[in-house]
This record gives C-alpha cells, sequence and structure tokens, in this order.
C-alpha cells in the first residue's frame, strides 16, 4: 500500500506463519526476505522494497483487544543494507493506509461502514503505545480512493483521509526530555549546537540550517551526496539520542537507525521543490528538512510532522521561531517536495507542555494485494 509518501507491504497477523506472528529472529528473518534486505547493492531487486527509507517498510495488523480501538497496528523499518528490522518507532505516513487496510482485510465490523460517508477508524500504534484516529472516506459501500486531494510528494491526487494523533505524548512523560525547548548539544567533531529536542510523534532533533551551513532549502543530491554531511549527521543523532536518554552510548546509535529523526529549520524562502514546482516565501511559515535512515527524505515523515506542528506551538522552540514566534496552531513548512499543513493542540499546565493532539491530511491506495513469494530457506527456519 501506499499511504502519504511512503508504501510498505501490509499483513494481516493471522495470515504469517505461526513463528512469525510473534517478536523475535524468525519474524524479522521472513520481513527482511520479504523486502530484500539486506541488500549490498542498495536496489532491493530481489524484494518488494524500493531501497528508499520511504518504501523499505512492513506493517503488521490485527483486530485489537483494547478497549475503544479498532485495530493494532505495528510497524517496521527495514534497513536497506543491513540485517535489521528497527521497531521502536511509528510510520506517521503508513499510518494514512491501516484504515483502509484494515477495512479491506475485514477487521473493521461491517455494520459500522456506511453506504457514504465517512468512518471513523480507532488505531492502536503498538510500537509507541499511542492512539490515531484516520477519518477513512467510504463510497458506494467501499473505501473511496480517488479524489481531488493533492499531496506534494504523491504524483497522483486521491481522496484525502484525516488523521488525529491523540495524546502524542502521554501527560506523564516530558515532552522535553531535558525539560527545556532548546538546549546545546556538544558533539565531538562538530562543535556546539542549538537543538530543541522533542518526543511527539517521533523522537526529533531540531537544528538551526544556519549553524549547519545550510538555507533550509537544499533538496536530497545537496545532502545524499555529501558523505561528509551524513557523517556529520549521523554524529549529532548519536549523541542527540544519549542527551534524549533514548540510549547510554553513542555507539548504540547504529541499531536504533529509525529513531531519533534528524531535522533542520530555517525561515521562509523560495525555493523550487523537487518536482519543479516553485515555493513561494508567503505560502509557507518555515522550511524543514529531516533526514530518515541516514538520508534526506524526499519529502517529510508524518511522525515528524506531528514533532513539527507540536514544536511550532511552543514559543520559543527553534521551529517556533524559525517560524516568527509567538502562539500557533498550525503551521505550513515547505519540505523538498513541496509543501504540508499541519495542525497541533498544545497547553502548558504547572511548568510543562502538553499536546492534546495533531491532525493532518493524508491519503493512501492498495497498490496491489495477494501472494508474496519467499524463498525456501527462510521458510525453513520457520
Amino acid at each position: 500500500m501506499r499511504g502519504g509518501t511512503s508504501k510498505g507491504v501490509f499483513f494481516r497477523l493471522e495470515d504469517l506463519p505461526a513463528p512469525a506472528r510473534v517478536p523475535g529472529p524468525v519474524r524479522d528473518a521472513l520481513l527482511l526476505r520479504v523486502i530484500g534486505s539486506p541488500d549490498p547493492y542498495g536496489k532491493h531487486t530481489d524484494g518488494m522494497g524500493c531501497a528508499t527509507s520511504s518504501t523499505s517498510k512492513v506493517v503488521i495488523l490485527s483486530r485489537s483487544e483494547r478497549p475503544d480501538h479498532d485495530v493494532d497496528y505495528l510497524f517496521g523499518q527495514v534497513a536497506i543494507d543491513r540485517p535489521f528490522v528497527d521497531w521502536s518507532g511509528n510510520c506517521g505516513n503508513l499510518s494514512a493506509a491501516v484504515g483502509p487496510a484494515a477495512i479491506q482485510m475485514g477487521l473493521i465490523d461491517t455494520a459500522r461502514i456506511p453506504r457514504n460517508g465517512h468512518v471513523e477508524v480507532r488505531i492502536w500504534q503498538a510500537n509507541i503505545g499511542k492512539t490515531i484516529v484516520a477519518r477513512v472516506p467510504i463510497r458506494d459501500g467501499q473505501v473511496q480512493e480517488t479524489g481531488d486531494f493533492e499531496l506534494d510528494g504523491v504524483t497522483f491526487p486521491a481522496a484525502e483521509i484525516r488523521l488525529s494523533f491523540e495524546r502524542p505524548v502521554d501527560p506523564s512523560e516530558p515532552l522535553f526530555p531535558t525539560g527545556k525547548p532548546v538546549d546545546t548539544l556538544e558533539v565531538p567533531g562538530v562543535g556546539r549546537l542549538e537543538a530543541t529536542l522533542i518526543t511527539a510523534g517521533i523522537p526529533t532533533i531540531f537544528l538551526n540550517a544556519a549553524d549547519l551551513g545550510y538555507t533550509g532549502t537544499e533538496l536530497q543530491p545537496a545532502i545524499n551526496e555529501d558523505p561528509e554531511a551524513l557523517a556529520r549527521f549521523e554524529a549529532i543523532r548519536s549523541h542527540g539520542a544519549v542527551r534524549m536518554g533514548l540510549i547510554e552510548d553513542p555507539a548504540e546509535a547504529a541499531t536504533r537507525q529509525h529513531t531519533p529523526k534528524v531535522a533542520f529549520v530555517a525561515p521562509p524562502a523560495d525555493y523550487v521543490a523537487s518536482s519543479g514546482k516553485g515555493v513561494n516565501t508567503d505560502e509557507i511559515d518555515l522550511n524543514v528538512r529531516a533526514l530518515s535512515m541516514g538520508r534526506l527524505h524526499h519529502a517529510m515523515m508524518g511522525t515528524a510532522a506531528v514533532a513539527i506542528a507540536a514544536a511550532a506551538a511552543v514559543p520559543g522552540t527553534l521551529v517556533n521561531r524559525a517560524a516568527g514566534g509567538g502562539p500557533r496552531k498550525s503551521v505550513t513548512f515547505g519540505h523538498p517536495s513541496g509543501t504540508l499543513t499541519v495542525g497541533a493542540e498544545v497547553s502548558e499546565q504547572g511548568g510543562r507542555w502538553m499536546v492534546d493532539r495533531v491532525t493532518m491530511s493524508r491519503s493512501a491506495r492498495i497498490l496491489m494485494e495477494g501472494w508474496v513469494r519467499v524463498p525456501a530457506e527462510v521458510l525453513k527456519q520457520l
């Protein structure tokens, strides 16, 4: 399925071989082979992946036994060149495909699906233990996929799916792991950097583009074709992960590639997106570029968009400053493929910031359904 600007292979839990229905090396081995990893050529020629962080993904769905939820959603980010599946976070883009997939897989009671209209699918995001509500359009009793909603980073228009990330940070958890909206990171070989460390959506390290020598209008080649730049970002990510309490030693970051994310922000500026479309200053509040799995993302990860919305709503963060400062309930930012608008409802209680919800629009489509073949030597492990 495509969900937002990502795509992945979706499974119903009960359709997996019994040994792969539980966490462990058997399940990981099966899913790695489905995607075609590890691939030293970086092509995924012998699998269902497409050799980018946006397309090397797997999802497992099951009917939820949790009260007030319809479906449990487990996400795996598959490394391209290593035998590793990272289960440490969510994929916000593929979250848009979970509701339609659950309906197609028979995980939603048919009595709840109208002939025409919308159905709200309450999703339990099992990786991070959070609730997502998807408002899925229905036409003639089926999920409506076609429409006129355009999402930068996706070639064709489709039907709009509204997502609400409910309480993306539990009130008992700090929105800012260090307790401050802005910190100073000391990174060997890089220097001292201002940073906003936030946990909404996905743990994210926000930096000022200017501090890194960038404008915030960069496209993928400017970063991904610069090995020294990628090494600096990985050093920042690993030391930021320690500061956020996600790991104890920077060396551990190699086994946790999916989280945290690193992003850099800048005030609005004109640029030409990767599609050739011009993005004008008056269309956006700021520019944001983010890295996923060690590479600059072609658009924006949905979970990072949640982090952007939350950080933009809190005065004083680097994201809020880049957007012009002051309180705000929504923000439109520029990314390599175009623009995206996200909203956040936040409040301050006892000196701590709380995020009630973050909202955004996405789209999704089933690309194919059927059987995926796995070589016998993999199946023998089962």
